[in-house]
């Protein structure tokens, strides 16, 4: 069972993120999650009330428990037998300027989630060599995937440290597509209908069709799944309709069936600035002079800007997706029946942890 208020969260960002329901687009929940989580653990007053409402829904919501959550989905069930070793690497790494104190209990807070650390970075004085220094990290946790999470010019001369998460995760499925059956399947999207490779399954999987959605479940080694979300009519009507308790509904939703499944092998990469989404989700003290991190640091601390880029790939073998997300922060002024399953149009997918229910990805595919 998926915790509702994570699914409220993802959909609400997603929508701010992502509001043009006709240009692909991924990110990962589980990384943006992790990085304002962290910051609204060293966050107080309203400055912590907002973030726990966006992430939790609740300005009280148990942060300790979200860190818990997302450090369990950090580590996946071994292979059995003769199966490729899933992998995932995450690291909460809080990169600060020597001028900035971090205070005991905040540095305690972090070593409980994932690889949490503090490393230093001279923002003040060399601020191309705290860029390198996070960008290096963030691309070898990410196996390169995102070499360049802080872009040149994102330093400022205010800037004095970032709190930044990085993830990758590749898993083979349980029942792999076969190769030598990809083929070329027209998939009607937004500009018309264009052939692409498209990945074909006969397999007993997870398969549920109800309002007005049809849902298949891709078991990956290590407890991941990747869900598609297919809806019955266009793709740009359906998901600005979709809320936390039909989308909560639908992952619950699929039973063992034995389906037909066509899919497109697709990759699909961005990089977003998320103050603006956030400022969406009523995220936006942080990001202003009367922000309060006195949890973190005795210097006064602002938001200065939410960087993330995220990229995932679905292919015959299984799946590899990677993100990270750098919250920079600057000196404030002070019976047996076949399913045939035709992914043919746009479409939703989700990569989550099956025991946490935790989100690792979202994708939307109007073009693959």
């Amino acid at each position: 069972m998926t915790d509702r208020a994570h699914l409220a969260y993802t959909l609400a960002l997603h929508k701010a993120v992502a509001p043009d329901p006709g240009a692909n687009m991924c990110w990962s929940p589980f990384s943006v999650a992790s990085a304002l989580g962290l910051v609204a653990h060293g966050a107080r007053g309203m400055t912590r009330d907002e973030l726990n409402v966006a992430l939790l829904g609740d300005k009280s919501g148990d942060l300790t428990r979200l860190g818990a959550t997302l450090t369990r989905a950090g580590v996946l069930e071994p292979p059995r037998g003769n199966e490729d070793e899933p992998v995932i690497a995450v690291s909460n790494t809080l990169w600060t300027d020597e001028s900035v104190e971090i205070l005991v209990p905040f540095v305690a807070e972090l070593g409980r989630w994932s690889s949490g650390k503090v490393r230093e970075a001279p923002f003040r004085v060399d601020p191309g060599v705290a860029r390198d220094r996070i960008n290096v990290d963030v691309a070898k946790t990410t196996r390169d995937l995102i070499p360049e999470l802080i872009p040149d010019g994102a330093i400022t001369a205010d800037t004095r440290s970032a709190l930044v998460n990085a993830l990758y995760l590749k898993c083979a499925w349980r029942f792999p597509f076969s190769e030598g059956a990809t083929r070329p399947q027209p998939f009607h999207g937004p500009g018309g209908a264009v052939d692409v490779p498209t990945m074909t399954l006969s397999e007993r999987i997870g398969y549920a069709s109800r309002d007005g959605w049809q849902v298949a479940s891709l078991r990956a080694i290590g407890g991941v799944e990747a869900v598609v979300l297919l809806p019955d009519g266009d793709l740009a009507d359906a998901e600005p309709r979709l809320d936390a308790g039909t989308l909560a509904d639908l992952l619950d939703a699929p039973k063992p069936t034995q389906v037909d499944l066509a899919l497109p092998r697709f990759k699909v990469a961005t990089q977003a600035e998320l103050t603006q989404p956030l400022n969406t989700l009523g995220v936006r003290t942080a990001f202003t002079n009367d922000a309060d991190f006195g949890g973190i640091s005795s210097t006064p601390l602002a938001v200065e800007a939410v960087l993330h880029e995220s990229v995932l790939e679905i292919d015959e073998k299984g799946l590899e997706g990677a993100a990270a997300t750098a919250v920079m922060m600057r000196l404030s002024s002070l019976p047996t029946q076949v399913v045939r399953l035709a992914v043919d149009r746009p479409f939703l997918l989700l990569v989550r942890h099956a025991g946490t229910g935790v989100v690792y990805f979202v994708a939307r595919v109007t073009e693959p």
